[in-house]
């Protein structure tokens, strides 16, 4: 029988300590930002073993990563607000309960629009470790495309910041 982790402060919110079951009010976690919007990851120093889940929040013009494809499947469902989807050379404008799926390998990224934030809800396996980073005129254009081809995310993302702890804001998440 598995057991309950306990939650602990840390930076501006809360995280669970170790690998038990737990409940975790999206408000109440840890959040951080930088220059692909804020997020929470809902993990603590453990992490998730099989399923990668995030709340991330972008501005309108903010990129949500660079662009990229990976081995493992990706879902997506815009929870609230307007964004661009990058996706395999298109772009596609979503909105509030527009839900994304990405088999394995297929490129993407999410840009803000509209008015104000929007916020996305991601869903991601964790089997496989491969990712690439593919030169994209289209992702450029929006600020989220590499220079030249890699699959190491280091290099991706090079050029970016750290993200820091940030506090939660009301207006992140619906209702």
């Amino acid at each position: 029988m598995a057991s309950e982790a306990p939650l602990e402060p840390a930076d501006s919110g809360k995280v669970p300590v170790g690998d038990g079951w737990f409940v975790l009010n999206a408000a109440e976690a840890r959040w951080r930002a930088g220059q692909f919007g804020a997020y929470t990851r809902f993990e603590g120093e453990t992490r998730f073993p099989g399923l990668g889940i995030n709340i991330g929040v972008l501005e309108p013009g903010q990129a949500s990563s660079m662009y990229h494809g990976e081995d493992d499947q990706e879902d997506f469902l815009v929870l609230a607000g307007e964004c661009l989807l990058l996706i395999e050379g298109e772009e596609r404008r979503l909105r509030a309960w527009d839900f994304v799926h990405c088999p394995e390998w297929v490129e993407h990224v999410f840009v803000g629009a509209g008015e104000g934030p929007c916020t996305i809800l991601a869903v991601g396996a964790r089997d496989g470790k491969g990712v690439v980073y593919p030169v994209s005129a289209l992702a450029q254009r929006h600020g989220a495309g590499v220079e030249r081809e890699t699959r190491d995310p280091q290099e991706a993302y090079a050029a970016s910041p750290e993200d820091v702890a940030v506090a939660f804001r009301a207006d992140w998440l619906p209702g």
